[in-house]
């Protein structure tokens, strides 16, 4: 059983930056990728942000890339979500979650098996 709490959220001015966390409980923490998803309102549900097993490779969507920055710590079970350049439409319930694959690409909900609680990012203009 893997448990995941995300923090970090709050409200922020656009073109600010935030710095999320997704502390994670397991003892095998470390063989999935892990993902950051936003089920925004009036958007389309994304992930926003997607890492490997080792961090070694990371993905993000035209939406956000070159904003975002996903990384994780293995040793203390840690994923994070550095958001800069902030726009209005980033607001949303950001949610960390395990992927059942190690290595790869997926976008779907449905590639995940593990979701924490989400932390809610507001950006104002």
């Amino acid at each position: 059983q893997v448990q995941l709490v995300e923090s970090g959220g709050g409200l922020v001015q656009a073109g600010g930056s935030l710095r999320l966390s997704c502390a994670a409980s397991g003892r095998t923490f470390s063989s999935y990728a892990m993902g950051w998803f936003r089920p925004a309102p009036g958007k389309v549900p994304e992930f926003v942000a997607i890492i490997t097993w080792n961090g070694g490779n990371t993905y993000y969507p035209d939406s956000v890339k070159g904003r975002f920055t996903i990384s994780r710590d293995n040793a203390k079970n840690t994923v994070y979500l550095k958001m800069n350049s902030l726009k209005p439409e980033d607001t949303a319930v950001y949610y960390c979650a395990r992927s059942k694959f190690s290595s790869g690409t997926h976008w779907r909900e449905s590639e995940y098996d593990y979701w924490g609680q989400g932390t809610q990012v507001t950006v104002s203009s």
